[in-house]
């Protein structure tokens, strides 16, 4: 296997604190060689391992999200050979994200298991160890689900060397898995507090099984793996906080939290908008200027939801008006920061599904701040039926596209955008990543749901509607039949729940990917890719994997690096 360090462009390992109590700190040790080989250093050496995540999740979200079934385009444009496919290419933009925060990752984790050998002994240095082999196996797990098979790179690496071999998919996930194995015994167990626990490593060994159980090469035990896994991971803990509250910003640290990247505001404190999140910028409509009484992060309207994304909530489902704001006061962030709202204008409602006209006629004649009617409307401007604020019909005015809330963060200082041309093609970056909000990687909800897609796959389908119903009985209040209980299941029924639970939640792209479903349920839903023929390639392959970066084919003098077959 070659050496790699210089996988595209320039791999960062001067990164940010992670959160307050993970932070890279030198008060003069001397170089960072000097420094790394003492107990603090180490420390500290780990500790920019866990800031490394911030890049990987706090930037752009095209290969999480766009091109699925879920979102496409509102008023702005997302990068169009991610979000469309028939112009995706290995220089489109956007595909070089993963690739490169990845390795970043893995080079900083590699130089932290190379250091662990030489550095003074310390009473956590072996659950450094572990900690450390989860990053880089969680960092792996992102590049062999996007690219396929990708270099394999386990040592420390100080010198640029640009001739690497390409391991296959199979080899990748033996690493992945191999180094998830080594860290189960020596991560801490107990409560999460930030750093990786047993119950992370658990819960990533669950998906990666899972996941690799749909490949060709996958054993026969893998999805029975991974029910066993996830339900370790579950331990007989009910998903007893409310959906408000697991989104509730503030509330990251819940009790159903299992990892998470940690943002706070002393951790941004010297790139307001550049060191936080960005979660909070999409998945919404413009709001308005600062001068309109918005001195919030503003809303991208590029990431929007679909037709289908939204005629997923059912009535009695609190996962409605936990993920979406659908009552908007005069002033957006009211909502949050002022606590008696019995004297707030409501501004605009956004209708559900389930509303009858009695129920439009009852809303309106209760809220007389909504606005004109203008024909040839016969409701209020305010006032949004149903059919009329998904991606399909949102590219109009402010507040023409329901906001997604379960990102908002009103600690967060305000930010806009730029529009920027890429091939011509102009598209719109975030100038902000300014969230301070933890980013949820895992939480229980989720882990209930891989539970039920392992059992349905090992062939226990009883098994399977127990644990998905756990997570609509929480959905309806705690309540079970809140929400009708699901009798039979299929790939759809848990394809559609993951939906309702995790909107927005950086999982959707590898969740079709993984399901084989990719394809036909973006082509059946998505309203900017309406043809299976935006995903064929080359020579009859289709692009069910994002092509390896051509920044980094540039790189490599190794000729017998092949390109993914679709490009």
């Amino acid at each position: 296997m070659k050496k790699i360090i210089v996988i595209i462009g320039i791999l960062v390992t001067t990164l940010n604190s992670c959160s307050d109590y993970i932070d890279e700190d030198n008060r003069s040790y001397g170089s960072a060689e000097q420094y790394f080989i003492t107990a603090p250093g180490f420390e500290s050496l780990v500790n920019t391992n866990y800031a490394a995540l911030k890049d990987v999740y706090g930037g752009d979200p095209w290969l999480f999200e766009a091109g699925t079934d879920m979102y496409s385009e509102g008023r702005n444009q997302e990068p169009e050979g991610l979000a469309k496919y028939l112009t995706l290419s290995s220089s489109s933009q956007g595909v070089d994200q993963l690739y490169r925060t990845c390795y970043s990752s893995i080079q900083q984790a590699n130089k932290g298991l190379y250091y662990s050998g030489i550095t003074e002994k310390s009473s956590t240095l072996d659950t450094r160890i572990g900690e450390l082999k989860f990053l880089r196996a969680n960092a792996y797990f992102l590049l062999v689900q996007t690219y396929g098979g990708v270099p394999v790179v386990l040592e420390n690496i100080n010198t640029a060397v640009t001739s690497f071999d390409r391991n296959t998919a199979e080899q990748v996930y033996t690493q992945i898995i191999k180094d998830l194995d080594e860290a189960l015994p020596l991560v801490a167990d107990g409560a999460y507090t930030g750093r990786v626990n047993k119950r992370a490593v658990q819960n990533l060994l669950a998906k990666v099984y899972l996941t690799r159980g749909y490949e060709t090469f996958g054993n026969a035990t893998d999805f029975a793996t991974a029910a066993a896994l996830a339900d370790k991971v579950i331990n007989g803990q009910a998903l007893a906080v409310s959906f408000d509250n697991v989104v509730k910003p503030g509330n990251e640290m819940n009790a159903e939290t299992i990892f998470s990247v940690q943002f706070s505001i002393a951790s941004n404190a010297t790139g307001t908008t550049s060191l936080g999140s960005s979660q909070n910028y999409w998945f919404s409509s413009y709001l308005g200027a600062a001068a309109s009484g918005n001195p919030y992060p503003n809303r991208s309207y590029t990431l929007c939801p679909t037709v289908y994304a939204l005629s997923l909530f059912e009535k009695g489902d609190k996962r409605w008006e936990g993920t979406f704001m659908t009552e908007i006061y005069s002033r957006y962030y009211d909502y949050y920061d002022v606590a008696d709202k019995t004297a707030l204008k409501i501004a605009h409602f956004y209708e559900p599904k389930w509303f009858t006209q009695a129920d439009r006629d009852a809303y309106i004649a209760a809220h007389k701040d909504l606005g004109k009617v203008v024909a040839p409307a016969t409701t209020p401007t305010g006032y949004h039926i149903w059919g009329s604020y998904s991606s399909a019909a949102a590219a109009g005015g402010d507040y023409n596209l329901i906001p997604v809330r379960k990102f908002d963060d009103p600690k967060a200082p305000y930010s806009g955008a730029t529009s920027v041309n890429f091939n011509t093609t102009p598209y719109t970056v975030a100038t902000n990543r300014s969230s301070t909000r933890d980013f949820i990687i895992a939480r229980l909800g989720e882990t209930y749901l891989i539970a039920a897609e392992a059992y349905f796959k090992a062939g226990d389908s009883p098994t399977a509607l127990t644990r998905l119903n756990e997570v609509r009985k929480r959905a309806g209040g705690g309540v079970a039949g809140v929400i009708p209980v699901l009798t039979t299941i299929d790939i759809n029924t848990i394809l559609d729940e993951r939906g309702r639970e995790l909107l927005g939640e950086y999982h959707r792209w590898f969740d079709l990917k993984r399901t084989g479903t990719l394809v036909q349920r973006t082509v059946l839903f998505n309203p900017k890719v309406t043809s299976a023929n935006a995903f064929n390639g080359q020579n009859g392959n289709l692009k069910v994997l994002r092509p390896i970066p051509q920044a980094a084919l540039d790189l490599n003098r190794n000729n017998d690096f092949p390109q993914n077959p679709a490009y």
